[in-house]
C-alpha cells in the first residue's frame, strides 16, 4: 500500500512507535521556531533542563507578537530572548523582521523536514512541504535538547483540487470553504493533504494561506507536495538547493477525500464568532464597516500585498472606515517600497503598521464599540480584537479592500477592473535582522539578561492515588485558548511572571475565577466540546496548574491543548456519558479514586458530593502517565524520562 506525503516524512522520521491510526510516534525533529509571547517560557524551561546547546538542525526565535514597547517589560523579555538565544545555539530575528511563519516560509522552511513550533499556525510551513506541528513551548523546548515530539498517529484526509480560481476569488476563500464544510473540530485527529491537478495553480504563498487556516479545522497539520512550484519559490529566494520533490504516490489510502472544485467558488466570509460560521460574502452586502485589517500570518505576503496595492491605487477608501495593513515580513515591506506599491497603499487613506502579529493577537487597533470589522487573519472569537463586543469578520485581502473602498461588506468579484500581480522572478534577500548564536566556545561564558518580569517556572503536584476537588468552573463548548488565558496588549507582556498573568485567567468567563481557585486549594474545571481550541499558548495550561487545577473533564478536547494540560501535570478527562455534564453543578466536590490503576485502565470514577457517580475516559499513553504522576513534563523530563 502506497503512502501519503506526511506517511512518508513520519517513516523517514520515526523515533519510536507504530504507525498505525490512534498510536503514539515519536518523531525527530529537524527544526524549531518560537515566538516571543511563548517564547520566553519556552526558553526558561530549556535552561532548567541544564542543556547547554541546542541539538536540532536549525532553531530560532522570533519577535513578533509583543512589538509595543510601552513599558520595561517586552523590552526585557526581548532581551532575554536574545542573549539566551545567542547562549545556547538558536537564531533570533529581531523585532520588525517579520511574523514567524511569513519569515520561516520565505526563508528556512524545507521540503520534507520536520518543523514544530511553539505557535499554533506552524503547519503554515506545510505550504512549503513541510511536515509542520504547533506545540506547546514544553514540547519546544524538549525538542531543542534533542527529545522527540510525541503525536497520536492521526488519520489522513485529502481535498482534491480540480479547477482554478477565478479573479478575486482567493485562498482565503478556499480555507473558508473547508472550514464551511468541516467546522473548527472537523480535523481533529487528522492531517489534511492539498492535491488533484488544481494545485499547481496555486503559488507558495496561497498555499500556506490554506496550511495556515487549516489551524482552525483542529487539524493535526496541513501539508501540500513539493513540486515545480515550490522549486521556483525557492530558487527565487535564492535557496533552490533546498527544494526536494515530494508527492503522495498513487496507491495511498485515506481515511477521507474532500472535493473542491476551484473554479466554482465565490468570495467567503466567516460572521462572528467563529471562523466556521461562513457564508457568501454576497449575502453580506448592506452591512457597514467601521474597520479594516490586512495582514497576519495569513494573508501579508507579497503576493497578498502586491493585489491590495493594485486594487486601492488611485483610489481613497470610504471615509467612514479605518484601514491597516500590516506587511508580513522586512523583505515584503522593502520590495513593496522599492516598486511604488507602497505609496499606492498609503495614498488610499491606510495606516502602515509594523510587519508583526499586531492587531491579530490584540496589539493595538481595536475597533471601536460595537464596531464591524473585517480582518484578513484566522481567528474571530469573541474579544480578541481587544473590544469586547466587536463584531470581528474574516475574509480575504481582496474582500477586505473592496469593502473598504465601499464603506460595506462587498463582493470583489463586482468588481470590473482586472486584477493582474505576478509572482517575483527574484526575492530581495537580506537576512541582517537574523542573528546567529554565538560560536559555542564563547557561548559558555556569555550572560543571560533577565528583567524583574521574568518570574520562576511555577512547581506542579505530582498526582497520588486519590483527589478531592472542587468544581471551579463550568463552562460551555468551543473554550477557546483566549477564553482561558486571553492575549492583548495590557496582558502579553507579563508572558514570562506567570503570578501577574494569572489574575487574568478565565477573564472572559468568569472574572472571579482567580480568587475562587486559589481559595479551592485543588480545582476541577468542566467543558464541553472542543475545549481549548485555538492558540497553541501553554499559559492555557500553565496559569491554571498555578492556580491548582488538578483536572478538566470535557465532552472533547483541541489536540494542542490536551498534550499542553498533560505537559502542566493537569489530568485531561473525557465524559464516558456526555449527559453527565449536565448534572455537575459548579463549586461541588468531586472526588476521583485509585487514579493510578484508573489512569492505566483508561477509565476514572468521580464521585460527586451527592453522591452522583459518573465515569470519565483518560486515553493516556504509558508515557503520558508517568509525565502525570510525576508532575509535568518538566519534572519527568529532569528525572531522566525519555
Amino acid at each position: 500500500m502506497g503512502k501519503t506525503i506526511a506517511q512518508k516524512i513520519i517513516a523517514s522520521h520515526l523515533v519510536s512507535g507504530e504507525m498505525k491510526t490512534g498510536s503514539e510516534v515519536a518523531l525527530r525533529i529537524d527544526q524549531t521556531l518560537t515566538q516571543d509571547a511563548t517564547g520566553t517560557m519556552a526558553y526558561l524551561e530549556f535552561e532548567t533542563m541544564g542543556i547547554p546547546r541546542v541539538k536540532t538542525e536549525f532553531s530560532i526565535a522570533y519577535v513578533d507578537h509583543n512589538t509595543l514597547q510601552c513599558g520595561f517589560e517586552n523590552a526585557d523579555d526581548h532581551r532575554y530572548l536574545q542573549t539566551v538565544t545567542a547562549k545556547h545555539g538558536v537564531y533570533f530575528s529581531r523585532p520588525g523582521n517579520g511574523i514567524c511563519h511569513q519569515v520561516h516560509l520565505e526563508r528556512f522552511g524545507k521540503p520534507g523536514k520536520t518543523l514544530i513550533g511553539s505557535d499554533s499556525h506552524t503547519p503554515t510551513g506545510g505550504g512549503i512541504g513541510m511536515l509542520a506541528f504547533g506545540a506547546g513551548g514544553l514540547d519546544v523546548a524538549v525538542a531543542m535538547g534533542g527529545g522527540a515530539y510525541y503525536i497520536t498517529m492521526p488519520k489522513m484526509f485529502k481535498v482534491n483540487l480540480t479547477g482554478k480560481l477565478r479573479p478575486y476569488v482567493t485562498a482565503k476563500d478556499v480555507s473558508l470553504e473547508i472550514l464551511r464544510i468541516l467546522s473548527v473540530k472537523g480535523g481533529v485527529g487528522a492531517i489534511i493533504e492539498w492535491g488533484g491537478p488544481g494545485v499547481a495553480t496555486l503559488s507558495v504563498p496561497e498555499r500556506g494561506t490554506i496550511t495556515n487556516m487549516g489551524t482552525e479545522l483542529g487539524a493535526t497539520t496541513s501539508i501540500f507536495p513539493s513540486d515545480e512550484v515550490t522549486r521556483a519559490f525557492l530558487a527565487a529566494q535564492g535557496r533552490e538547493q533546498d527544494y526536494v520533490p515530494l508527492s503522495s504516490d498513487p496507491d495511498a489510502v485515506y481515511d477521507r477525500v474532500i472535493d473542491i472544485d476551484l473554479s466554482t467558488l465565490e468570495p467567503l466570509i466567516a460572521c462572528p464568532h467563529s471562523p466556521d460560521n461562513v457564508v457568501k460574502v454576497s449575502s453580506l452586502n448592506n452591512v457597514k464597516v467601521d474597520q479594516v485589517c490586512i495582514g497576519s500570518c495569513t494573508n501579508s505576503s507579497l503576493y497578498d500585498m502586491l493585489k491590495v496595492a493594485s486594487m486601492l491605487k488611485g483610489k481613497t477608501i470610504a471615509p467612514t472606515v479605518s484601514l491597516s495593513v500590516s506587511p508580513g515580513s522586512r523583505q515584503v515591506l522593502r520590495m513593496l517600497s522599492d516598486c511604488g506599491a507602497l505609496a499606492d497603499i498609503l495614498s488610499s487613506g491606510a495606516r502602515l503598521l509594523e510587519c508583526a502579529c499586531g492587531p491579530c493577537i490584540g496589539m493595538g487597533f481595536s475597533p471601536n464599540s460595537g464596531g464591524v470589522s473585517l480582518r484578513t487573519f484566522n481567528r474571530n472569537f469573541l474579544g480578541r480584537s481587544g473590544t469586547k463586543d466587536g463584531q470581528v469578520y474574516l475574509v480575504s485581502p481582496e474582500t477586505a479592500v473592496a469593502s473598504a473602498l465601499t464603506g460595506y461588506i462587498t463582493d470583489p468579484t463586482t468588481i470590473s477592473e482586472p486584477l493582474n500581480v505576478e509572482m517575483p522572478k527574484t526575492f530581495l534577500v537580506n537576512d541582517s535582522a537574523v542573528l546567529p548564536p554565538l560560536p559555542a566556545d564563547l557561548a559558555e561564558q556569555a550572560q543571560v539578561l533577565r528583567g524583574p518580569n521574568i518570574k520562576e517556572f511555577p512547581k506542579s503536584k505530582p498526582f497520588t492515588d486519590s483527589l478531592t476537588a472542587q468544581l471551579v468552573l463550568k463552562v460551555g463548548d468551543n473554550i477557546t485558548t483566549d477564553h482561558i488565558m486571553p492575549a492583548g496588549a495590557k496582558i502579553l507582556p507579563y508572558r514570562s511572571n506567570i503570578p501577574y498573568l494569572s489574575k487574568f485567567c478565565f477573564e472572559v468567563c468568569d472574572p472571579t475565577f482567580p480568587e475562587r481557585a486559589k481559595a479551592a486549594g485543588d480545582g476541577i474545571i468542566v467543558g464541553g466540546s472542543n475545549y481549548g481550541q485555538g492558540s497553541s499558548r501553554e499559559h492555557a495550561a500553565l496559569v491554571p496548574m498555578y492556580l491548582g487545577i488538578r483536572g478538566v473533564i470535557a465532552k472533547s478536547f483541541a489536540r494542542i491543548h490536551a498534550a499542553n494540560l498533560i505537559n502542566a501535570g493537569i489530568l485531561p478527562m473525557t465524559f464516558a456519558n456526555p449527559d453527565d455534564y449536565d448534572a455537575l453543578k459548579q463549586d461541588a466536590k468531586l472526588t476521583i479514586s485509585d487514579i493510578v490503576s484508573g489512569m492505566e485502565a483508561g477509565v476514572l470514577t468521580v464521585r460527586a458530593d451527592n453522591d452522583f457517580t459518573f465515569q470519565v475516559t483518560c486515553n493516556l499513553t504509558a508515557r503520558q502517565r508517568k509525565i502525570l504522576l510525576a508532575g509535568g513534563l518538566l519534572n519527568y523530563t529532569k528525572e531522566g524520562g525519555q
